[in-house]
C-alpha cells in the first residue's frame, strides 16, 4: 500500500499534471482541447497524460480521431483540495514571518 500511495503522489507531483487534473475537474476533455487550454505542446501534454493514465488517475478512450480523458476517481480532487489548503496555510505562515 505504501508503494501505491507513493506511485499516485509521484504521478501528480508535477505542476503540469496538476493543471491537467484541474482542467478535467469540469469533465471529459479531448487532448486536442487540453493542449491549447493549458498552453502545452502536444508531445509534452502526451507525456503527462501517459503518466496520469498509467497511474490509474485518468481513463482514456478513442472517439474517431479524438482521444478523450476523464478522471478515474473523483476523490483525487479531495487530495488536491487538501494539498491546496495546506499550501495556502503554509504560504500564509511564511508571509506572517516575513512581515
Amino acid at each position: 500500500m505504501i508503494q501505491r500511495k507513493a506511485a499516485l503522489l509521484m504521478a501528480i507531483a508535477h505542476p503540469n499534471r496538476i493543471r491537467i487534473l484541474e482542467e478535467l475537474r469540469s469533465g471529459v476533455k479531448c487532448n486536442c482541447e487540453l493542449a491549447p487550454a493549458l498552453g502545452l505542446e502536444q508531445s509534452n501534454l502526451s507525456r503527462h497524460l501517459k503518466v496520469l493514465t498509467q497511474a490509474g488517475i485518468l481513463i482514456s478512450w478513442k472517439d474517431g480521431l479524438r482521444v478523450n480523458f476523464r478522471i478515474a476517481d473523483e476523490r483525487i480532487f479531495d487530495v488536491l483540495d487538501r494539498i491546496e489548503r495546506v499550501a495556502a496555510q503554509d504560504l500564509s505562515a511564511v508571509e506572517t514571518e516575513v512581515s
